[in-house]
C-alpha cells in the first residue's frame, strides 16, 4: 500500500487515494499556512481513531456483540519536540465498561495503525527520479 502526497503551494498538500482526496494543510497561524485541511498530525490521530473504531466494531461483531450507536473513539496526543510523546484512545460507549474492556483489549491486537505506532517500524527515506 502507498499512497503520495502532491504539494500544492504554501503548506499545502493534495492526497489522492482511490476515488477520494484528502487536502492537508497547516492553520493560518503557521507563516504560510491558509487552513485549508487537517494539519498532518491531525491525519495521523483521525487514522488512529477511525482504525481503532473500525477494530472495536469488526471484533464486536465477531463475538456477536451489538454494540450501541454512541460508540466513539477519541485519540490525543501530547506534543514533545517535534512529534508526540504520548498517545492516548480514548472510548466511550454506553456499553457495559466491564464487556467492553475485553473487547478494546482484543481491538488494541487487531488494529493496524495501533500496532504499527506501537511497534515502531524503521522508516526509510529515499529518492526517486521524477
Amino acid at each position: 500500500m502507498e499512497v503520495t502526497a502532491y504539494w500544492s503551494g504554501g503548506y499545502r498538500c493534495r492526497v489522492p487515494i482511490r476515488q477520494f482526496e484528502l487536502n492537508a494543510d497547516e492553520p493560518e497561524t503557521v507563516a504560510g499556512g491558509t487552513d485549508t485541511g487537517p494539519t498532518p498530525t491531525e491525519l495521523l490521530l483521525a487514522s488512529l481513531a477511525t482504525c481503532f473504531t473500525m477494530a472495536l466494531a469488526h471484533i464486536a461483531r465477531k463475538r456477536r456483540v451489538d454494540l450501541p450507536g454512541d460508540l466513539s473513539v477519541t485519540a490525543a496526543g501530547e506534543y514533545a519536540g517535534p512529534g508526540f510523546g504520548a498517545l492516548r484512545v480514548e472510548v466511550r460507549c454506553s456499553h457495559p465498561p466491564g464487556d467492553l474492556a475485553q473487547l478494546l483489549e482484543w481491538a488494541a491486537g487487531i488494529c493496524y495503525v495501533s500496532n504499527t505506532l506501537r511497534n515502531a517500524p524503521k522508516v526509510e527515506y529515499v529518492i526517486r527520479e521524477a
